[in-house]
């Protein structure tokens, strides 16, 4: 039986590797960016179903629910970095913080609860990307980090609550992304692991099932 994925952050970096690994091995896949060209011309590349849109709108969310009646994984990948130059919290724009909380920690607990129903009818799993500023200590990454912590504790217990589906928080390790490039510069992001080798190690997670908990794939 074919098993079927929603991806969000499916345009590019981890989400489209990932997306690359899962279709190459017959899953369907829903993937979401804000990015509607990006996405499109990703989709049409894996035969996949595009639904643009933004994490943090909650009827999006309910389109991609059910978009996935039958759903075996759910990867909340998509995330925002926040306030670039990345700044220290005594100077962080509150405003901005309420944002980043929104897209990184309350939008994926939005989608959990949405496809909750198919999740546990088919014993499926959820990938929750977090990220070592989660737990490190690293300077002008505290906004960022501290959303990261909460989606950690958010999966830790959402694994005791849900003891019938796969809970991973799964920390991927420095990425040369758009992102990282965003807060660290293009050199020094040009260093960092391809986002294909760590999907690869993602998608071995995904696919040997291992019980619930904290992954890191560096």
């Amino acid at each position: 039986m074919t098993k079927t994925a929603i991806i969000t952050g499916a345009s590019r970096g981890l989400g489209l590797a990932l997306a690359r690994s899962l279709a190459a091995a017959g899953w369907n896949l829903v993937l979401t960016a804000r990015g509607a060209d990006d996405l499109e011309r990703v989709a049409a590349e894996l035969g996949a179903t595009a639904i643009p849109g933004d994490v943090t709108d909650r009827e999006h969310l309910q389109r991609l629910a059910r978009a996935a009646p039958e759903l075996d994984l759910l990867v909340n990948n998509a995330s925002d970095l926040g306030v670039t130059p990345l700044p220290p919290l005594a100077g962080y724009p509150l405003e901005a913080f309420r944002v980043l909380l929104e897209t990184n920690v309350t939008a994926p607990l939005a989608l959990i609860q949405a496809t909750l129903p198919a999740l546990r009818a088919a014993g499926g799993s959820i990938v929750n990307i977090t990220s070592d500023a989660a737990t490190g200590a690293y300077e002008g990454w505290g906004g960022y980090g501290a959303t990261k912590a909460a989606l950690e504790q958010l999966s830790n217990v959402l694994s005791a609550e849900e003891p019938g589906l796969r809970v991973w928080w799964v920390d991927p390790g420095e990425m040369n992304t758009r992102m990282l490039a965003d807060a660290v510069g293009a050199d020094e992001a040009a260093a960092a692991a391809d986002p294909a080798k760590v999907a690869t190690a993602l998608y071995d997670l995904v696919d040997s099932r291992p019980a619930s908990g904290k992954v890191s794939l560096q």
